[in-house]
């Protein structure tokens, strides 16, 4: 997977962003733990882990992101993490984002998936459009199928939920969602 890829889903997701607005932050989300405004933070903070796990920089949080300029720190955390997948050799490292060893390309996937996957969440959540890069959602959701195991799985949605049905015609980001775990 190029690096590149990432900075495209962040594009996405900054861009469904860029329209919540203040009073949508309490907004329930297809995450059920989280809503618009967790989901923000989760969002900022995933792109400091994917940084951190593949430079090795100590983790910053994204907590606390939706009470403040969330589009500014979404935008210099995305910054970040593009930039270290970029870095010369980065793709070649074997790294540990805090549950084990792996690929550095396993982990730029990881973060790719996680944040256009959300960024689904946002536009469902805010009721914008969601039909995202059809092109994109659908080679994530065949990369998906491939990678994600039952054991990743659970009910309470630690890391992916149970696959759900996604309704006849639901466009390939909707069909990603239900994959991962949300009711569409």
């Amino acid at each position: 997977m190029n690096p590149e890829i990432l900075g495209q889903a962040q594009s996405i997701a900054a861009q469904v962003m860029a329209n919540v607005s203040a009073d949508q932050l309490e907004n329930s989300t297809p995450c059920a733990k989280w809503n618009v405004g967790q989901l923000i933070d989760h969002l900022v903070g995933s792109q400091h882990w994917a940084r951190a796990g593949v430079d090795g920089s100590e983790m910053q949080s994204g907590d606390g992101a939706s009470q403040g300029d969330y589009n500014a720190a979404f935008a210099e955390a995305a910054d970040a993490a593009k930039a270290a997948f970029a870095e010369e050799g980065a793709m070649e490292r074997t790294v540990n984002p805090g549950f084990g060893d792996m690929p550095a390309a396993a982990l730029l996937g990881l973060a790719v998936t996680d944040t256009f996957t959300h960024a689904w969440d946002l536009a469902t959540a805010t009721g914008q459009d969601n039909n995202l890069a059809p092109e994109m959602a659908q080679q994530l959701l065949a990369a998906s199928q491939q990678s994600i195991q039952p054991a990743f799985r659970s009910e309470e949605g630690d890391i992916f939920g149970l696959e759900q049905q996604a309704p006849e015609g639901a466009n390939a980001a909707s069909q990603l969602a239900a994959f991962l775990g949300r009711r569409v």
